[in-house]
């Protein structure tokens, strides 16, 4: 196993344990073995499957998960006639890479498809798919209504029809087996992207004052306005949901069809979407057995499942299912089936997430949840969860939220989003369900904090994480084939790897090697040594010297990390660095994890306003262009 950063650990015998373990997992990788698949008669016995996402919505806002004002008796119904997961995962809290991760079961930072918006589409490896071509090869027909946003080049042969009007009904027989995958999207995000006249004219119908709101959340008219407009959704989402099941009953095929309804990642409410937290990752999960295959699942009907299941389980489960095998290179394993138990669900009790950049704000974070404890590794802390996101903040809640924390009228717990993070957090989910008690530093936890640690350190280091890389290096030559990219280069990673987890060690024992890093031949370790020094904050101030010396180093983002360190810790002005990088024309993705930086210090009280106009070509695109007229915009409002 990778070694536990404990205090009395040494980096040689760190590096030592995470070889051993590399090649361990590579030796398990080459041999892994798929579930025996369910054994199938003919092709049109076999079972239908239909998938129903509601977008934007975590389990806490369904009445089924204990949120009273989410009534969903459609949903409700299908549970009474099938399972409850109380444990069911995402992965990623947005979109793009949530249902990346959904189509091909494989973690989206093993194969590069981790940030959200993609810039490049990743390929996935020569022969491999998206798993419904799988099931399409054996006969289905397969359907897909409609959304897709995927964040890897489509295989052919994925979907026999994709579109608004795609559906089962236009198969070829009443005898061929389908999959259908429906996404009802009155639940998504831009729903609560509403103007203020609305208080007046779009009265939600849940009522206001019933409305419970999160602790970290400001009791205010806004937020209760938003709280109950977002529950109306839930609603109007079930009513679609009740819509297709009946078309499915009218086509006679409640009885052979498994219908599986899920979120496809947290919802949108402010601290959900976008992040690690339970809201972001945590969704729904309601599958109807139907009657004909309840003898072959060995679990009490209307009951609920305490097992921990993923996005990347969802593929594996049908293709179990439907009798076929997995690929390896999937990372997922079947929750489903005539040899899977409830004791062997129950045994499952563990969760990875991951969130990177979403649109044009940058932060890599990771997640392990084991049981009732929830451990995030923040590896860019000093970059707060509220730095400006252009879409997120169309949300009035979302901006009223930071409004209030720069006048000084919040909390503790509702200021935690707009301030710099602990490297490390841990949660007790038993005790503090919304995540605001923060144990990393609680010695009766220590032991928990290290096990966690470790089993981070050994999922990331397994997959060979690709977020090691900045975005436009992993662009640039590792998209062809990200699994083949990160195994070829597994030393490197694991040495970024080790480099980034100098910020778990105290300061006196890392900073030895982190003045090395510093000085490192690979411009890619400099770039995580600094990143490590702005995470050490003040402590790190005895290697100012050192980031003054690489203001001048011939790469790019080593620059944009220096220049970010001098200004977080002794105030030097950063921006120079910043237009010098900006105007020699690196690249979009490297202007655009400069104006991250530029960003953080333009927004901070008594920071350093950006003027666009230094910038000899102010034009961007994509996600460069948002960053750019909220710069304009804002230097506009503080004149």
């Amino acid at each position: 196993m990778v070694a536990l950063l404990d205090s009395n650990d040494s980096m040689r015998a760190h590096r030592s344990h995470q070889l051993t373990f590399g090649l361990l997992w590579g030796s398990i990788a080459i041999t892994l073995f798929s579930a025996k698949p369910m054994a199938v008669q003919a092709a049109k016995e076999k079972p239908n499957f239909v998938f129903i996402l509601s977008e934007d919505n975590s389990k806490h806002y369904l009445r089924l998960y204990g949120a009273e004002l989410g009534a969903t008796p459609a949903i409700e119904s299908l549970a009474r006639e099938g399972l409850v997961f109380n444990h069911a995962f995402s992965n990623a809290p947005v979109c793009s890479v949530a249902r990346t991760t959904l189509m091909t079961g494989i973690l989206a930072p093993k194969a590069g498809f981790q940030y959200h918006r993609k810039h490049t589409p990743a390929h996935l490896p020569e022969g491999v798919q998206m798993w419904p071509s799988y099931l399409r090869d054996a006969g289905y027909y397969t359907t897909n209504n409609s959304k897709k946003d995927y964040n890897v080049v489509e295989s052919e042969g994925v979907w026999d029809a994709s579109s608004k009007k795609a559906n089962w009904r236009n198969r070829p027989s009443k005898d061929t087996p389908f999959f259908h995958m429906q996404t009802f999207g009155v639940s998504h995000e831009s729903s609560l992207h509403f103007a203020r006249k609305s208080f007046q004219n779009n009265q939600p119908k849940t009522n206001l004052s019933e409305v419970t709101l999160a602790p970290y959340h400001p009791d205010t008219p806004t937020f209760r306005f938003t709280y109950a407009r977002y529950f109306d959704r839930i609603k109007q989402m079930d009513s679609m949901v009740d819509k297709l099941i009946k078309q499915l009953d009218e086509d006679g095929l409640l009885e052979n069809t498994f219908i599986f309804y899920f979120g496809d990642h947290g919802g949108v409410l402010p601290r959900g979407k976008g992040y690690l937290h339970e809201t972001g990752l945590h969704i729904p999960l309601v599958v109807r057995i139907p009657e004909q295959w309840r003898t072959e699942i060995p679990l009490k009907i209307g009951s609920r499942v305490n097992g921990f299941v993923s996005f990347i389980d969802f593929g594996p489960t049908l293709l179990h299912l439907a009798g076929l095998n997995s690929p390896k290179v999937i990372d997922g394993s079947p929750f489903l089936g005539s040899a899977i138990t409830k004791a062997a669900l129950d045994h499952r009790d563990e969760t990875f997430g991951y969130a990177d950049r979403f649109d044009e704000k940058y932060e890599m974070c990771r997640s392990i949840r084991k049981g009732q404890f929830k451990y995030i590794r923040s590896f860019q802390p000093f970059y707060p969860d509220g730095l400006q996101n252009n879409y997120r903040y169309i949300m009035l809640a979302y901006e009223e939220w930071r409004s209030l924390f720069e006048l000084g009228k919040l909390s503790e717990p509702q200021s935690a989003f707009f301030k710099t993070k602990p490297v490390e957090q841990l949660f007790d989910l038993s005790s503090d369900p919304h995540e605001t008690v923060n144990l990393a530093g609680n010695q009766e936890y220590r032991a928990v904090l290290l096990s966690l640690r470790n089993r981070l350190n050994q999922k990331m280091n397994a997959i060979h994480d690709l977020s090691f890389y900045p975005e436009n290096h992993m662009v640039k030559h590792a998209l062809d084939d990200g699994i083949k990219f990160g195994q070829t280069h597994a030393e490197e990673i694991r040495l970024l790897q080790q480099t980034a987890n100098l910020a778990l060690l105290p300061f006196e024992q890392a900073e030895e090697n982190i003045r090395r890093a510093l000085n490192h031949v690979s411009p890619l370790v400099r770039y995580w040594a600094f990143t490590v020094c702005s995470s050490f904050g003040v402590k790190a101030k005895p290697l100012l010297k050192n980031a003054e010396s690489r203001l001048n180093d011939p790469d790019p983002l080593v620059r944009v990390r220096a220049a970010e360190f001098l200004a977080l810790i002794s105030g030097q002005d950063p921006r120079p660095t910043f237009y010098q990088v900006l105007n020699e024309n690196h690249g979009e993705l490297v202007s655009l994890i400069t104006l991250n930086a530029v960003v953080l210090f333009h927004d901070m009280k008594n920071g350093y306003p950006f003027d666009v106009s230094q910038l000899k070509d102010p034009d961007g695109r994509n996600e460069v262009k948002r960053r750019l007229d909220y710069l304009a915009g804002r230097l506009e409002q503080k004149k």
